[in-house]
Formats: C-alpha cells, structure tokens, sequence
C-alpha cells in the first residue's frame, strides 16, 4: 500500500514539474518577444538588394535601450501617422546637418562614405537644403536610394527615438513567410 501511495505522488509531482517548466518557457518566450527581439517583415522595396520584399527580418529592441543608434545601422520604426513598420538605414545623427547635393550625403558639410554599391541619392527632397536635427532625431534613408521613401520626404521625416523599435540583427529570408 505505502509503494502505491509514493508512486502517485511521483507522478504527481512529475506533472506539477512539468507544468512549472511549460508555463518557465512560456513566460520567456512572451518576454523574449515583447522586450527582446522580434521578427518583422520587410513590405516594400526601399531597402533593396540589402532586403527584398517579403523578406522577414529579426530585430533587437533593448540593445537602443543602453546606447543609441549609430550611423548604417539598419532600423525598425513607425511611420508617424499610419503606425506602419518601415526598415531604413540611419544616415543622420541628432545635433548633426544633413544636406543631399549632386547625388552626395552631406553631414555637417562634409561628404560621408556611403554604403559601398548603393546607388546615390537623385532626389534630395527635404535635405535639398540643411537639416538641423535635434536631441533624438535621426535622418534615415532606404537602400534604393531611387525607390525610397525615407526622411527626404514629409510622410516619413526625421525619425525620433520614441518611433524606433529597434535594430535589425539579422536577415531571415522569405524561410519563415510561408513560401
């Protein structure tokens, strides 16, 4: 009789351990997602041939939480107005000039090295004539540079820190779309 009795108090406690360990995981999983990294799908052509539409992307949303964005960092944020998710590429940096001439990314006068095979910028839009950014902005502009719709434009405009979600770390292709 007392072996029936520990047996099923064993599985007892074998089911109570197992159901602590699932709900462990669950609760990282929701936190991981929430506050850690998420998968975003790229829904445009703004950042080809770096990202092609379609593709899915995992961000890192606390790394912007201890330092800022830097200069060609790849970033999530949403467009003011729609909530949209856009994926651009962070040019200008806050208290920073930005200028487009000639096809040229001016920052505070000076030419910068661009993204090594990307087509220059023809159409300057608002940084046809400098652009002071202030404390948490940031100028960003996509990859195809032709095609784009990024701060040069009033629709999207300099991007503040409160839009960004976070950074891209990496491309996951069209493998988790579905395709």
């Amino acid at each position: 009789m007392k072996n029936k009795k520990k047996k099923s108090g064993g599985l007892v406690r074998s089911i109570l351990d197992t159901g602590v360990f699932v709900l462990a995981v669950l609760l990282i999983a929701f936190v991981m997602s929430r506050y850690v990294v998420e998968r975003v799908k790229v829904h445009n052509h703004s950042m080809e041939h770096t990202l092609e539409e379609g593709d899915s992307v995992i961000i890192d949303k606390l790394s912007y939480r201890f330092r800022d964005p830097a200069r060609y960092d790849v970033i999530v944020f949403k467009q003011k107005g729609t909530g949209e998710d856009l994926i651009k590429r962070v040019i200008g940096l806050p208290f920073e000039t930005v200028q487009i001439m000639d096809g040229d990314i001016y920052i505070d006068g000076e030419i910068i090295e661009d993204v090594k095979g990307l087509d220059a910028p023809e159409y300057a839009g608002l940084a046809e004539r400098p652009v002071q950014l202030s404390v948490g902005e940031y100028f960003v502009i996509g990859d195809n540079r032709k095609e784009s719709i990024d701060s040069r434009y009033d629709e999207v405009g300099m991007v503040t820190s409160t839009r960004i979600k976070g950074r891209m770390l990496f491309k996951l292709g069209r493998l988790f779309n579905g395709r």
